[in-house]
């Protein structure tokens, strides 16, 4: 059965991969995004498209509406930490004044995007969602308490709720890719070494307790991702606030995702070791069992390989426009 559903942040990387999913699944969908960190052309085909804030939502949610998907977020980690009222103003602020125009339309039905941020570093790997919460950064921080803030609308008025955590989410889909600016995530970092826009990639310590010293990550393709967020509005119940972990529950090296980046595209890739950066945990694993258990989500594409090969078709795309 056809649905109406508002996605606010849909120009934006996710975003925009679940808006297109919406769509591939007969759906109605409306993104709302004021363009501060999306992009207009990253909208899919089919979408109603309205340029705005999220703090706005009121103006443009009613009963229509089956359900909301909320992306609307900062999330630097960086410029969280030297602008931390910027997060706390949008992050968390944006989503409660969209929580209050959702309930006074009678919007009953919420998947947000949430992230592993909010774990901070790990206490057990892989991380289950039962771990303690310790975020590191006002971005991690900002996103728990707007789970938290999610958990209260749950008790008290019933909204039903389903928070995805991110783990690394790379990868493309169609026209829909990673293009931030400034961009922070290691694949397209290291794909934009191989366009010849970077001299060399940074490896932010190797003396790590890991196999081969660096960083260990979990990557998810984006359009697993986006899968999950299709089967949540389905879980979704009543008066609960059901946290999922989303990630591939294996992890690879900051150097295994060069090598990899080397094979797919044939370019050299010099690599220069650089200090640790404070606050970097060894290993980020996510064990998605909740996941798969309440959603019945099954990563689909977790061959790194293919993961960097979707990217990098994207990112050539987007060098040659």
């Amino acid at each position: 059965m056809s649905k109406k559903y508002l996605v606010t942040g849909g120009a934006g990387y996710v975003g925009s991969v679940v808006a297109a999913h919406l769509l591939e699944a007969g759906h109605e969908v409306v993104v709302l995004d004021d363009l501060s960190t999306g992009h207009r052309e990253g909208v899919p085909a089919g979408a109603e498209f309205i340029e705005g804030r999220v703090q706005d939502s009121a103006k443009w949610l009613d009963r229509s509406f089956d359900g909301v998907l909320h992306f609307a977020a900062f999330s630097q980690v960086g410029e969280s930490v030297v602008d931390p009222e910027k997060y706390w103003r949008n992050n968390v602020g944006g989503t409660m004044d969209l929580l209050a125009a959702m309930r006074v339309a009678g919007v009953r039905l919420l998947v947000f995007s949430s992230t592993a941020a909010t774990y901070g570093e790990p206490v057990n790997t892989p991380i289950t969602e039962t771990d303690p919460t310790a975020p590191t950064s006002p971005y991690g921080a900002s996103k728990l308490a707007v789970d938290h803030m999610i958990s209260g609308e749950c008790a008290a008025h019933g909204l039903a709720a389903v928070s995805l955590r991110y783990f690394n989410v790379a990868g493309a889909y169609g026209d829909c890719g990673e293009r931030h600016d400034p961009e922070s995530h290691l694949i397209p970092l290291v794909l934009q070494v191989a366009q010849g826009r970077r001299e060399h990639i940074s490896v932010f310590g190797d003396d790590y307790p890991t196999p081969d010293g660096t960083c260990v990550r979990d990557y998810i393709h984006v359009a697993d991702l986006a899968d999950a967020h299709l089967l949540a509005l389905d879980a979704a119940v009543a008066g609960e606030h059901l946290i999922c972990n989303l990630g591939n529950g294996n992890g690879f090296s900051v150097r295994e995702v060069i090598e990899t980046v080397r094979k797919v595209t044939g370019h050299p890739i010099p690599e220069v070791v650089a200090p640790r950066r404070g606050g970097d945990p060894a290993v980020l694993v996510a064990s998605a069992r909740t996941a798969t258990d309440r959603l019945g989500w099954q990563p689909k594409r977790a061959d790194l390989a293919g993961i960097v090969a979707d990217a990098w078709a994207f990112a050539q795309k987007i060098q040659q426009q």
